[in-house]
């Protein structure tokens, strides 16, 4: 090609025209003997060409609609239960009793918050009885997600429905899991930077105001103050203002850290609590985050839950499904309702929240059982969507209950400073995972 290059540019234009129609040709030449030394690479390696045709037969085999139920075994156990009026009828009582379950939980939190006076600090959320319970709720995130949601990826994504290449030849649960932990990390990162430098923006522009309001009101009652200073003298004393509104602020949130020491196994939480949010609290900002991505983590499963139970025609196996997921919603809502009150969102933005929370099954199970009838779960697409589904919600689940539930908690000073408290979380989430882990017999 340099070649071309320099014939072209050392001759006319009719020269360097020819030249370049040459160089065109060249260039496609080159490709097209690239593209059949790729092809004969691949017509003479017969391992080669087994490997792509057998991923390429997979993928096509996995996006199928056809019904595996031959290969699977025909559904057994929910075949001989099979009864669509009893199904139904089971079906609204479900609906009903998780809609009623997933209110009552996410909205503990919310409505002891403003009982008390609201503020993540000083509500509901100080409570040692809060405490215990959003220890226990932890728990039994964890075990969602770990016990149920990746077992569930794992029995979807296993299936004999599907080929072997590639579902069955790599751990894709896992792996999916890993990359939505990860991702999860990123956008819990990214979004608490902008929420703080937002909130930061917020304090700076709202401390401006209250220092040249100040100023104003200190302008005619400082000594000295006449008509002969200058101008620099008042841009002095606006500084010297401003400072002391500056030292005022940092001392408020210093305050709080320096009494919130360890005093003979308890803390003094009445400095802490008595000036906002310390920072043993937390910044709001990153509480708004960790309530999002947790909504983003539960609906996400709670979809593939409403939809399972929906589509079934089987009586015996939506009864116990609805004390399961009764119990489930329930305590997964009080842990999105305690990020939700440590936000300290809008009444509006709270309330919107909580109330898709509270819908989401109830409305899978809603789209279920319309589509029933054409629906197939047993294709090979539906298993495909689903374990992925599951593999997502379980590495954020995971991800969400380690880092922003258990840890943010079980490592705070107010736990580490009160031995009992300490003790009686450990227990609660201990029988909060144990709990959940057992309704995997049913569910």
């Amino acid at each position: 090609m340099a070649f071309f290059e320099e014939m072209e540019s050392s001759s006319s234009s009719a020269a360097a025209a020819y030249i370049s129609f040459i160089r065109q040709i060249a260039g496609r030449a080159q490709s097209v003997g690239i593209f059949f030394l790729v092809y004969g690479f691949y017509r003479l390696n017969p391992s080669w060409k087994l490997a792509i045709d057998a991923w390429g037969d997979g993928m096509a085999a996995s996006v199928s609609a056809a019904s595996c139920d031959a290969v699977v075994g025909g559904g057994g156990g929910d075949e001989e239960c099979r009864d669509e009026a009893a199904a139904l009828r089971l079906k609204i009582v479900a609906v009903a009793a998780i809609l009623i379950a997933g209110a009552v939980g996410v909205a503990i939190p919310l409505v002891g918050r403003r009982r008390r006076g609201g503020g993540g600090g000083g509500g509901a959320s100080s409570g040692g009885l809060f405490v215990l319970a959003k220890a226990f709720a932890a728990g039994v995130i964890l075990a969602t997600g770990f016990v149920h949601m990746l077992h569930d990826a794992e029995h979807a994504l296993s299936n004999p429905c599907l080929p072997a290449s590639p579902w069955r030849r790599f751990p894709f649960p896992g792996f999916v899991a890993m990359l939505a932990a990860l991702a999860t990390l990123v956008v819990d990162f990214v979004g608490t930077h902008f929420y703080e430098r937002k909130h930061r923006q917020e304090e700076a522009a709202a401390a401006a105001e209250e220092a040249a309001a100040a100023l104003l009101e200190d302008g005619g009652a400082l000594p000295g103050d006449g008509e002969g200073r200058d101008g620099r003298g008042e841009k002095r004393d606006a500084m010297h203002i401003v400072g002391i509104h500056a030292h005022a602020a940092a001392h408020r949130h210093s305050h709080a850290h320096v009494h919130g020491a360890c005093d003979g196994g308890a803390v003094h939480d009445g400095h802490a609590h008595g000036h906002g949010h310390g920072h043993e609290e937390g910044p709001s900002a990153r509480h708004v985050v960790v309530s999002q991505i947790l909504e983003l983590g539960i609906v996400s499963h709670s979809v593939i839950i409403g939809l399972s139970l929906g589509v079934s025609q089987s009586p015996c196996t939506i009864k116990p499904l609805v004390a399961a997921l009764s119990f489930h919603q329930f305590f997964e809502g009080f842990a999105l309702g305690g990020c939700i009150s440590e936000a300290q969102l809008k009444n509006f933005s709270a309330f919107l929240m909580a109330f898709f929370f509270a819908i989401t099954t109830p409305a899978g199970i809603t789209v279920g059982a319309a589509v029933a009838s054409f629906y197939n779960p047993n294709s090979p697409r539906a298993l495909v969507v689903e374990g992925i589904l599951d593999s997502m919600s379980a590495g954020i689940l995971i991800y969400m209950a380690l880092v922003d539930l258990i840890a943010a908690d079980f490592l705070s000073r107010k736990m580490s400073c009160n031995p009992r408290l300490q003790v009686g979380s450990y227990i609660a989430l201990f029988l909060g995972a144990m709990a959940m882990a057992a309704l995997a017999l049913w569910a």
